[in-house]
Order: structure tokens, then sequence, then C-alpha cells
């Protein structure tokens, strides 16, 4: 998808440029894997979906997504798309619709192939598991994980969460003795840090840091880069980070053979910039303006939406620290003041 995804340097982040604007520049009822219908799947611990619904839901976001692509029309994918991966991609298709109304003169159809299914056995709703497939689009070697997602058997499978990973960088994910795989709750106790504590960990150590995340790009050379930001004369940068961790924003994540967890969660972040007397906020591309509510004077605030894939160590493990493996962010505000 051609809209932005977190890689490892700033040509991998180019390549994928629909799911993110820079500032600037930047089962009551349950299906069984026979087919068989389980009526008190709320209770019993069941995959949450067969191998072949899973293929069929990510062809379906696939055919959604591309319409929604092509046309510049959020409403084309508004069904297949929730959480911090709807935020991102409704935000672009907006801008994209306002500079574009007939349409995305780069469209080119999205293709993922060689899908992998990684489908936990649970109990009760919402239900979820992660596709990894290769794409037609961004670098070569890489594989996109999205997470999909579903609150109740009446509801279409919804995609929420999308990470970009080398193939090397993926985890091999536990199973029980029929291939399915093995969710983490929010509380893992078991867990360095819990899944439903990391997008506070994150927004806190982005802000003061700490030795909670291990060194990286998405991590202490994203503080680094901040500071220098904040330190640039004639334009002052404040950057405020705050958790997403509800609703449609709540983590998932697979334990990993190791023993640790493959954990997606999310996260907004604001950036105001504010210019010096005399000087003027740089212009902004014709994506931010397109998003943006008032009159750009002396300064612009940036909202972005940002989901993160890391690698949560279980307490047993030497080291500690969690991992970023991906982050995708994506504009979805902006007002002038």
């Amino acid at each position: 998808m051609s809209r932005d995804r977190a890689g490892r340097s700033p040509r991998r982040l180019r390549s994928l440029n629909r799911f993110a604007l820079t500032a600037g520049a930047v089962t009551v009822l349950s299906l069984t894997a026979s087919g068989c219908v389980v009526v008190h799947g709320e209770r019993e611990v069941v995959p949450t979906a067969t191998r072949t619904e899973a293929a069929r839901a990510l062809k379906d976001f696939t055919a959604a997504y591309n319409k929604a692509d092509k046309a510049n029309d959020s409403s084309l994918d508004a069904d297949r798309v929730t959480g911090a991966l709807g935020a991102i991609d409704g935000a672009k298709l907006t801008a994209g619709r306002k500079n574009n109304p007939g349409g995305n003169p780069s469209y080119s159809p999205l293709s993922l192939t060689d899908a992998k299914f990684s489908i936990p056995a649970k109990a009760g709703w919402p239900r979820w598991f992660v596709a990894d497939a290769a794409a037609n689009k961004g670098v070569a070697g890489y594989r996109w994980l999205l997470v999909f997602t579903r609150g109740s058997a009446n509801d279409v499978w919804q995609a929420s969460y999308l990470t970009v990973l080398a193939a090397t960088d993926v985890p091999k994910f536990q199973q029980d003795k029929d291939g399915w795989a093995q969710p983490v709750t929010g509380d893992d106790t078991a867990l360095a840090v819990a899944p439903n504590k990391l997008s506070q960990s994150y927004t806190t150590y982005l802000k003061s840091g700490g030795d909670t995340f291990a060194p990286g790009l998405h991590t202490s050379q994203w503080r680094t880069q901040r500071a220098k930001n904040a330190a640039k004369p004639g334009l002052a940068r404040q950057y405020i980070d705050a958790p997403l961790s509800s609703g449609d924003y709540a983590p998932v994540g697979l334990r990993t053979a190791d023993g640790g967890a493959l954990v997606f969660f999310a996260t907004r972040r604001y950036e105001k910039q504010t210019a010096a007397q005399g000087t003027e906020i740089p212009a902004p591309s014709a994506d931010v303006k397109a998003l943006t509510t008032g009159d750009i004077k002396q300064s612009l605030t940036l909202e972005f939406v940002s989901n993160q894939a890391v690698l949560d160590p279980g307490k047993s493990a030497q080291k500690q620290q969690v991992a970023v493996l991906g982050r995708i962010e994506g504009l979805t505000a902006a007002k002038g003041g």
C-alpha cells in the first residue's frame, strides 16, 4: 500500500507513501477449521477464524483498499479499516480527495501475495488474526503484517494495524498441536511490559527516556532527531505524545517461540511549530494544507496517529528491553494559529 509504512530508513519511508503525511517536506457463533458451528464460542477457546475466512478477509480488504486508493474516496474502504490504520488511511484519502477530486493520479493497484496467517485460539470477542504477506510496493524482501479484527459475528473483518518488516525480522510464533497461534492478554504479567501498558510506556519514554525500550530507529534515534528539530533557530518545535489503548485502538499480541510476544499498539502525537518573530512557518505541503483548519500565521499544530509493532520479551529473557520493530504514522489533522 503506497500510503506510508514505517521501515528501516528514510528511503523506505518514502517508498511507502499512502499511509503517511509528513509535515513540511514529512463469535457468539464461530466457525472452526472444519467449518462446523460452535454455539458457545463466546465461552469456548476456538480459533478466531478459519484459514479460508482469513484469506477471504485479506482479499476483501485489498479490493476495497484499491477502490478507495484509485478514487481518493475513504467511503469505499471505510468498512474494511478501523483503529490506527483506519484513522491514518481515512485522513490520507480525505487529503487526496481535496487535492485530486477526480481520483489518484499516481494510483497503481496493490497486490498481496504469499500470504501466511497466524490465527489465535481464544474465547470471546473481539476476535482477530495476523496476516503476513508480500506486497508489490515498498522495499523488496519486506513483509506486510496486518491485524484483522471484528467485534461480533455480524461484523466484517477490518484491518486495524499494519507494520512492514524485513522477512528476517518477522518472529516465529508459538503454536498449539493444531497449528493455532497463542494470544497474549492485555494484562499479561509474564512479559516485560503488559501489552495494555505499552502505549503509555512508549509515550513516557519519548518524553523522558529511560531503559524500557531498546535503542533503535524508533526509540533513541527518534528522540535524538526530535531534540535536534526542537533546537533549530527560527522555528520552535514542541512534541506531546498521548497513549491510545482502548476500543478499536486496544493492543493485540501473539506469543513468540522464545516466550515473548509480538505486540501491536497505537499512540497519538502532536507537533507544534512556532515561527520566531519576523519569520513565517515554512509552507506546508498540499496534503497538510488539505487537513488544516484555521489560518497559519505564527504556528501550526500537527496531529498524528501512529501504530507500533514491538517484541516484548518474557520476564525470563536475559534482555528485558522492548524492541520497536516498526512504526507507521500518518497526519490526521492540523490547525493553524
